[in-house]
């Protein structure tokens, strides 16, 4: 059973890419950009369509990340605006939409706003990297857990994994693959808070849950956080409500900040940085504190606190019975 929902978890949102509300623009005259909004919602609920009143609006919204790309009618033919970094995908389904909805004869003008790297023209490299990122995540905090390190020592260890994590990825993925373009420390920092936002809810919730708590947030990181990030599509490719949610977990989250970060000067980062960050306290939290309130509930144990400042259940004192009574 387990297997079988594994499978479908990672097949079925790939076998039912389509766009889904996807963000674009139509920029040009007005009387002319209507009618083409008018033909892409033909296609319903397909995409989400923005007018713009020139060109470099357009352009400067693909380059803020509000749009994957713009449809630009201009007095020389049409023209499309695309950025690959942001997903080859949907690149190459604006141009095929594009062609679809030129007049017959001609042929639209394609211009990459923002590029993917030469080195990683169809992103499959940087979609490859978020799996071991996500099982580098589940293996940290199974790792603390089964190593009984508890509060503050923990929270360290995670937190200088997640910084060893970082900078290996940074150090593969910029330096020798060449498939990322942003700022090195930036890139390794996006990294790092990914694989500790992952580590974190691992072993949060292995400090309360106990051994099943590793197998949760496995499935969260794992089995569902990879499948649903969209980072090989696009989230709006997904099904529904595949997209949305996977933006909600740590990978998904992680892949549009290092996308951000890599390609697009930090812009839409925040909200990536905000999720991710929300899953990182809260898995810290849990590890400092879930571990006192586990055994706080147990029965037969008093709560008591360790040199290191760790919670460590002792046997409650029991009254034993004087001789001659």
């Amino acid at each position: 059973m387990v297997i079988a929902l594994a499978i479908m978890a990672f097949v079925w949102p790939n076998a039912r890419l389509e766009p889904r509300e996807l963000p674009v623009g139509v920029a040009g005259p007005p009387n002319a950009t209507a009618q083409l909004a008018q033909r892409l919602g033909a296609h319903e609920g397909a995409f989400d369509v923005t007018a713009y009143p020139t060109e470099s609006a357009a352009r400067a919204a693909i380059e803020e990340r509000d749009i994957y790309g713009a449809f630009v009618l201009t007095p020389d033919g049409p023209k499309v605006l695309t950025a690959s970094a942001a997903s080859p995908v949907v690149a190459q389904l604006l141009t095929a939409a594009a062609a679809e909805n030129a007049a017959p004869g001609a042929k639209p003008v394609v211009d990459d706003v923002v590029a993917a790297p030469e080195e990683d023209p169809r992103g499959s490299a940087l979609g490859s990297s978020m799996l071991p990122l996500a099982l580098a995540g589940v293996i940290a905090g199974a790792g603390v857990t089964l190593l009984g390190l508890r509060g503050a020592r923990a929270v360290v260890a995670l937190v200088g994994a997640a910084s060893g994590i970082g900078l290996v990825g940074a150090a593969i993925t910029d330096s020798w693959l060449g498939i990322l373009g942003g700022g090195w420390w930036v890139e390794a920092g996006a990294f790092a808070l990914t694989a500790l936002a992952g580590s974190a809810a691992v072993a949060g919730l292995a400090a309360v849950l106990g051994a099943p708590g590793i197998g949760l947030g496995a499935m969260l990181n794992v089995f569902l956080g990879n499948p649903f990030s969209g980072v090989t599509s696009a989230p709006e490719m997904l099904p529904e409500p595949v997209g949305a949610l996977g933006q909600w977990l740590p990978v998904g989250s992680g892949a549009q900040l290092l996308r951000s970060v890599a390609f697009f000067d930090g812009n839409a980062a925040s909200g990536p940085v905000l999720t991710l960050s929300v899953w990182t306290l809260a898995g810290l939290s849990l590890v400092l504190f879930g571990g006192r309130w586990n055994r706080g509930r147990r029965g037969g144990t008093s709560v008591a606190a360790g040199a290191d400042g760790a919670i460590e259940a002792q046997p409650a004192l029991r009254e034993e019975p004087t001789a001659g009574r």
